[in-house]
């Protein structure tokens, strides 16, 4: 290894191996695709002549159906290869961007969204999530877990708000080429599914030291099951919460309210996602001084109510500084979260424990984007941003209230 990558992989926890690293390149590549499909996904629909409520089922359609392959993944991830259930999910990314380049009919797509893999939040609503997750925290000391879930998440967003700057590229194609707008969008999808086949290369080599025990049981849950239950029901209002402002509807929001160009929007959440990718590295410090709930909750429940704020702003520039705002805070409880979940199960519960909390993420984000998208067509106003804001904030004083006192094994001790 070259000193310049010695360098590189010194900014990864201490004992991060091979299959982590990997993990960590696909999880890159992935985000990237992520940012630019999450943006021009309603706008694409938009130029193929959908209304917002229909752009909203799609949307919806997506969440849906990652959510219910997530569950199922995380149900069977112990008796099955790990290697090879990314691999077909990889090749499930290449299907699904060919798919959506050639397809404009809405039931079809509407098809296309539910069995596919486009993730419209940008976020960590993922078929790929159960297993990355249980790798990396069977990777790594419980002391170093946080920092590489931090590092994971970071790699997620940098990465995705250079996708969402990638969005550009279409009006680049228009305006400097005379490609047409819709051609040019098409283009966009097989892009992703290029990149589809770059996360299957990444996969591809990882080693049998990833794959469960042979002696791990075949119940994915276990004695945490109403712990796991218990914070997949919090988790899911806070992603319904979420539902109404996914980057996609964000997005589509800031693109109609101001008028201003899939350029500028693309710009505004390249910022945003580079302030989360910084409060990521910030919430390690704070995680291990305060605990993970309390950092989850005390960073989360201001990042809302500068959220609740946004609509209010006289001017475009003032939303962008609440939004921004919000970014640098909202994002802390993603990889202390994750953490958190890994570490309060037994290592033979953690695929199942990974996706249980994480499969209602996408069934709440599907209902409130449905919701989101009818307030759109009602008003101008930004609504699904004020009640998206107050769901989240009622979350976090339950999650605080219900889960303060149970601590992972490395906070008890």
């Amino acid at each position: 290894m070259t000193t310049s990558e010695d360098a590189w992989w010194r900014l990864l926890p201490p004992g991060t191996g091979v299959d982590a690293r990997r993990i960590l390149a696909a999880r890159g590549v992935r985000g990237f695709a992520d940012g630019f499909v999450a943006l021009l996904l309603p706008i694409y629909l938009l130029e193929l002549g959908f209304a917002p409520f229909a752009i909203g089922a799609i949307v919806a359609g997506t969440l849906v159906g990652t959510a219910l392959l997530t569950l199922w993944i995380g149900m069977i991830a112990n008796r099955h290869s790990r290697r090879r259930i990314l691999l077909a999910a990889s090749l499930l990314t290449i299907a699904t961007g060919g798919a959506f380049a050639v397809t404009t009919a809405f039931w079809p797509l509407l098809v296309i969204a539910f069995v596919g893999t486009i993730n419209p939040t940008s976020g960590d609503a993922s078929i790929f999530q159960p297993v990355e997750q249980t790798v990396l925290a069977e990777a790594i000391a419980p002391r170093h877990r946080t920092a590489l879930f931090a590092r994971f998440n970071v790699i997620a967003s940098l990465t995705s708000a250079l996708g969402v700057l990638a969005a550009a590229l279409p009006d680049i194609l228009v305006d400097g080429f005379g490609i047409g707008r819709i051609p040019a969008l098409r283009g966009m999808f097989w892009l992703y599914a290029a990149l589809g086949l770059v996360a299957f290369l990444l996969y591809r080599p990882l080693t049998p030291a990833m794959e469960a025990a042979a002696d791990v049981p075949a119940a994915p849950l276990g004695e945490s099951r109403r712990l796991i239950f218990g914070l997949a029901a919090l988790f899911g209002m806070d992603s319904f919460g979420t539902g109404f402002l996914v980057q996609s509807l964000l997005g589509l929001w800031l693109f109609q309210k101001f008028g201003i160009s899939v350029a500028s929007v693309s710009a505004i959440l390249f910022w945003s996602g580079v302030f989360s990718a910084v409060s990521y590295m910030v919430a390690v410090p704070l995680a291990a001084r305060f605990g993970l709930i309390r950092t989850m909750v005390f960073t989360h429940l201001p990042s809302n109510v500068f959220l609740m704020l946004i609509p209010f702003a006289p001017d475009l520039w003032m939303a962008i500084g609440l939004l921004l705002a919000r970014s640098a805070l909202s994002q802390m409880d993603v990889p202390t979260r994750s953490s958190y979940v890994m570490a309060v199960v037994t290592p033979a519960e953690r695929p199942a424990a990974a996706s249980v909390t994480s499969a209602p993420k996408p069934f709440a984000w599907a209902a409130g984007s449905l919701i989101s998208g009818y307030l759109m067509t009602l008003s101008g106003f930004g609504w699904p941003l004020v009640i998206g804001g107050a769901v989240k904030a009622v979350y976090d004083v339950l999650l605080l209230l219900r889960f303060r006192a149970v601590k992972p094994p490395e906070e008890a001790g």
